[in-house]
């Protein structure tokens, strides 16, 4: 199972991004998705997850003006991000509950560098 990420660049503040995180390879089925982000010199944290049944879950610093959403036939979960702050700047990785025939484990995908900046 692999996790390919994109969608990240240089914007300004107020600006917008929409990331992307497809899944492919091998697998059964595909639970929760998560997008964390990690700034420099701070832990991974989580931003927002989405369930395999559409319920959403968002960070205090996000809510509001980002979106988590998924298309299940495209394996993939999206990141709309909204109104983008400095503070926003930070590496965006994905992570997949997957389950395979081998059984059920979380995935990342390799991140993306967002910055936020004028």
């Amino acid at each position: 199972v692999q996790l390919q990420a994109s969608g990240g660049g240089l914007v300004q503040p107020g600006e917008s991004l929409r990331l992307s995180c497809a899944a492919s390879g091998s697998f059964l089925s595909i639970r929760t998705m998560k997008w964390y982000h990690q700034a420099p010199g701070n832990q991974r944290e989580l931003v927002a997850r989405i369930t395999a049944g559409g319920s959403t879950y968002y960070g205090d610093s996000v809510k509001g003006r980002f979106t988590i959403s998924r298309d299940n036939a495209k394996n993939t979960v999206y990141l709309q991000m909204n109104s983008l702050k400095p503070e926003d700047t930070a590496v965006y990785y994905c992570c997949m509950g997957v389950t395979t025939y081998l059984g059920s484990r979380d995935y990342w995908g390799q991140g993306t560098l967002v910055t936020v900046s004028s």
